[in-house]
């Protein structure tokens, strides 16, 4: 076995060599926001989804276009309105009067990067025609199914639901995202980094002409076959158990001993009404490897998992009447479980 982790380390460290490239180019137009950066990629190399929440100018979708950019990645920017139909997403039937029947026209579904923005304000049908995408990889075009492109990643920009006009994503829509981002504001130094490059008023949002410009370091081929490393970083039995009595707190922690320390001593029990499927062990696994792969490690350690545990468990856990009345958000709770959970 031992053979076999360091094969698999030195494949990760030769493999894993463009992941400083891309945070480099990406760092050329995105100032500050490494955690939204890394997360972003590790979500590709996931081959999963990022939801992606935060007030609007935190440059959630200059980052996207960005990575697409950087990968050398078809791109495909959807806004999301209360008018938008599913065929406005994944494309339709046009008769061909020639030929008389019906043609398909594919929509801007078919890309590799898909900036689904304010998808919280778009109608249910939308999102359903989007559920089949992101779950299946392929959509129904009316008799017939078409496969999506590889990678297909889909980056969803999601304005917090006390803003006008949002709307709450439908829970199983919802787990299919790796991870749940919460974007805050920029430090101030970052912040004096964006006054002194994107604030000219040559150009349509206040970007400077001579703003340098990603270059493609990555291919989707390369993609896909640090992809297939990433499937064999070592995780011990140990991690796995971790993980589990992590997501298994989250549906009985009196089982595991877990006890939510709040002013009024409130039982974890009273502030979760559901805890997280299986689908968020599977996540942690994924993610805790591809998070080890950006730190050119062979195997997973607890701190991966820690690490993104965070962004893969706060939007599949849902929270009681009484948690939300007393401001006790899904954060708080992954907090105390990552305190108490018993580290292998």
């Amino acid at each position: 076995m031992s053979v076999d982790v360091l094969s698999v380390a030195e494949e990760v460290e030769k493999q894993s060599v463009f992941v400083e490239e891309l945070n480099q180019e990406m760092g050329k137009v995105i100032a500050g926001q490494k955690y939204m950066v890394d997360r972003m990629i590790i979500g590709l190399l996931a081959n999963s989804h990022v939801l992606l929440e935060g007030v609007p100018g935190l440059a959630k979708t200059l980052a996207c276009k960005t990575l697409a950019t950087t990968i050398q990645a078809k791109y495909s920017r959807i806004q999301f309105t209360p008018d938008l139909l599913p065929a406005d997403l994944i494309g339709t039937l046009i008769f061909n009067q020639k030929e008389q029947t019906f043609d398909p026209k594919l929509g801007p579904i078919f890309a590799n990067i898909i900036l689904a923005d304010e998808i919280n304000r778009a109608p249910a049908k939308v999102q359903s025609a989007l559920l089949e995408a992101m779950q299946e990889r392929q959509v129904t075009i009316g008799d017939r199914t078409y496969k999506l492109e590889d990678p297909f990643m889909v980056l969803a920009t999601q304005n917090p639901l006390e803003q006008e006009g949002t709307y709450p994503l439908p829970e199983a829509q919802v787990d299919r995202f790796l991870f749940k981002l919460r974007i805050g504001y920029p430090l101030r130094d970052d912040e004096m980094k964006v006054l002194e490059t994107m604030t000219s008023v040559r150009t349509p949002g206040g970007a400077m002409e001579d703003l340098p410009v990603p270059q493609p370091v990555v291919t989707p081929e390369s993609i896909r076959e640090a992809r297939a490393v990433i499937d064999r970083i070592y995780m011990d039995d140990k991690i796995k158990t971790y993980i589990l009595d992590l997501v298994g707190a989250t549906r009985n922690p009196s089982g595991y001993r877990v006890q939510f320390r709040t002013h009024n001593g409130r039982a974890l029990e009273q502030v979760i009404a559901v805890g997280a499927s299986p689908r968020a062990s599977i996540a942690l696994v994924i993610a805790s490897k591809a998070h080890a792969f950006l730190r050119h490690r062979g195997h997973v350690t607890p701190d991966d998992v820690k690490a993104i545990a965070a962004d893969v468990l706060r939007h599949r856990i849902m929270t009681t009447y009484e948690a939300e009345a007393e401001e006790i958000t899904p954060d708080h709770i992954v907090r105390q479980l990552l305190d108490q959970v018993e580290v292998p």
